[in-house]
């Protein structure tokens, strides 16, 4: 959890910025997990929220403690609690006409996203806890993702346990072995 004594004044975020942004960028390659050549988790936790907190203040000037507050109001909820992974699930096509197309055929994607810990069930995402992100034509090319794990996947995921991804939609069928840098940074998060 963030608090307003965790974040950087304005005034040292603009000397600090450069630095911190390319810590934060390096932790982030760290975070990102391709499932296929379409779809990719970013996961996140306390450094990429305080970025993205600092991000916002920067680019709206905020200073004062209300509005700072609504900011951590935001973000926070993306900060795991050490019993789960939470990630933004992200749709990519480059082409603007191929991911139209692509987002109305690819209807409830983000429920069909799983993470599994070796010797676990696959664990499936509560997704867009803070707002409905899909229509009946399409789905949103952005999904807030919540992974809740059992003692046993945490105890097993600190042990070494081999992580996989992937999706089952009809449509979108992909899994992917989590590289050991991903899956070190990941299992940093649990408690």
């Amino acid at each position: 959890m963030l608090r307003h004594e965790d974040l950087f004044s304005l005034e040292k975020y603009a000397r600090v910025r450069p630095e911190f942004r390319a810590r934060v960028l390096a932790h982030k390659k760290n975070r990102q997990l391709p499932i296929g050549a379409h779809a990719t988790l970013y996961f996140e936790d306390a450094l990429t929220m305080q970025y993205q907190v600092q991000e916002m203040l920067r680019l709206e000037r905020m200073f004062e403690p209300e509005l700072i507050q609504e900011e951590l109001d935001v973000y926070n909820p993306l900060i795991p609690d050490g019993h789960n992974w939470k990630a933004t699930f992200m749709v990519e096509y480059s082409d603007e006409n191929e991911r139209r197309a692509a987002l109305a055929k690819l209807i409830g994607i983000e429920k069909k996203v799983w993470l599994q810990v070796e010797g676990c069930d696959r664990v499936y995402p509560i997704a867009n806890e803070d707002l409905e992100r899909e229509t009946e034509d399409k789905t949103s090319a952005v999904h807030f993702m919540r992974f809740e794990l059992t003692p046993q996947m945490i105890a097993a995921a600190k042990g070494g346990a081999t992580i996989r991804a992937g999706i089952d939609h009809d449509l979108y069928r992909e899994s992917v072995t989590v590289p050991p840098a991903v899956r070190d940074s990941l299992v940093a998060d649990l408690s």
